[in-house]
């Protein structure tokens, strides 16, 4: 008897349950060599897969891994081509890191509309020590948006997790940057066989090459500009407001949010501060840790603060730990940062302007930014405490994709939830969900 009469008297589908009938075809994912492992422990399952690549970086980082499939075509090209891959193949799943790029865009819209399963990766909505993993879609795609904490609350009844509590240190920076910088010198000097596909990001790829490449030597010099800023904020003695930057090409703030560029959130909160605080407040803005100057950001917050007459209670700081600065805030401010989370965990006040997973009304401000920085409403930590918790049993999976310890705490958890026959949030509503491992610090 073979394993599919075994199955089939078992009462499992086999299209479901069994790896061997499963084809996986990934797309783009992080920088690094996460892809590349992912695919070794699917294949170790017994399923078959498939690796489109887009261009030189995305070939290396499969290290010449069997089912690499190279796209040299157009944009235009891509929609029959991604139906005639997946039609020769005989695809049931699709892999990939965000889902607004152009191209995954594409794929995800005909992928859904031919009924397969569409596995999206991106960072974590609770950084640093998970990642996120959804079907469909994350973000303003995810199906987050859609339910409500009561909805949460009453799946949560299922479970009996015992949440654990997360230092405020990102693992990986390093190896996040070296990789992405690594990544587009492959690009810049590799990439003969793929120059018709137009990039999803603006910048020229050696522009961006560089700019990956001189964050990467400027580290330690970056590290002591940020403490001495850090240290004139925690020892200045007055009351602040805390603004968390993004970047400002990340699809989050493109794709969900009401700004195209970084300038004009900037201008918005500058002129709310300007208007709604009393005069010994003051303003911090926070840049992201991966921020790499592609925009002048320093040089824009302090011509605004000029004229906007604040120009001595505003401050920039460049990345590092948020912690620090959370520790004495009064508030905080962002277009839809996933740091948002450290925000409300501590029970700090947090107006948002964008669309955002944990933008309920139990916990984001609805006040008008003069009257938020004046007097902020409070988020409702209990119920915080359960959508967190709910996060952590669904889409939030231990690890990170850069650190070698990250990728395989991760290793150990994502392969059987895309295995599994539901998703996260569903398995959850109907008690199929497995069992978490204990959280494990990934440096």
């Amino acid at each position: 008897m073979g394993n599919k009469d075994v199955l089939t008297i078992l009462g499992y589908p086999r299209d479901v349950t069994d790896p061997t009938a499963r084809r996986f075809m990934f797309l783009q994912g992080p920088h690094g060599p996460f892809f590349h492992r992912l695919a070794k422990m699917l294949r170790a399952a017994g399923s078959d897969i498939w690796r489109v690549g887009f261009n030189a970086g995305d070939r290396a980082f499969w290290f010449g891994a069997p089912g690499y499939i190279p796209f040299c075509g157009t944009i235009e090209d891509w929609p029959d081509a991604f139906a005639h891959l997946i039609d020769t193949h005989d695809i049931t799943d699709v892999v990939l890191y965000g889902d607004t790029r152009p191209i995954h865009a594409i794929a995800v819209a005909q992928a859904q509309a031919a009924g397969l399963r569409v596995h999206v990766f991106e960072e974590g909505y609770m950084r640093p020590y998970w990642i996120t993993y959804e079907r469909g879609g994350t973000n303003g795609n995810s199906r987050l948006m859609a339910l409500t904490v009561p909805q949460m609350q009453q799946a949560l009844a299922l479970s009996d997790l015992e949440v654990p509590t997360p230092p405020a240190h990102w693992g990986d920076m390093r190896h996040h940057v070296f990789y992405g910088a690594l990544y587009h010198w492959f690009v810049l000097f590799r990439n003969g066989h793929y120059r018709k596909l137009v990039r999803h990001r603006e910048l020229p790829v050696l522009a961006e090459a560089w700019l990956y490449t001189r964050r990467l030597l400027l580290m330690p010099f970056i590290a002591l500009d940020r403490r001495i800023a850090t240290a004139r904020i925690r020892f200045g003695g007055f009351p602040y407001h805390l603004v968390l930057m993004q970047l400002e090409h990340d699809a989050s703030f493109q794709q969900h949010s009401p700004f195209t560029r970084m300038q004009e959130f900037i201008a918005v909160v500058i002129a709310g501060f300007a208007t709604g605080t009393a005069r010994h407040h003051h303003l911090v803005f926070k840049a992201h840790p991966l921020e790499n100057g592609r925009s002048p950001l320093r040089k824009i917050i302090r011509q605004l603060a000029r004229d906007h007459g604040v120009a001595d209670r505003v401050h920039y700081v460049r990345g590092g730990k948020l912690a620090q600065l959370l520790d004495h805030a009064r508030s905080a401010v962002t277009v839809n940062s996933t740091a948002g989370q450290q925000v409300l965990w501590r029970g700090i006040p947090l107006k948002v302007f964008g669309d955002a997973v944990y933008a309920k009304p139990e916990f984001v401000s609805e006040q008008a930014l003069p009257d938020f920085f004046t007097s902020p409403t409070r988020p409702d930590s209990k119920a915080y405490k359960d959508y967190r918790r709910y996060l952590l049993e669904t889409s939030q999976v231990p690890g990170g994709f850069y650190s070698a310890r990250g990728r395989r705490q991760l290793m150990r958890q994502v392969v059987d939830m895309m295995l599994g026959e539901e998703d996260p949030y569903d398995a959850l509503k109907s008690g199929k969900v497995p069992q978490r491992q204990p959280l494990r610090i990934v440096t």
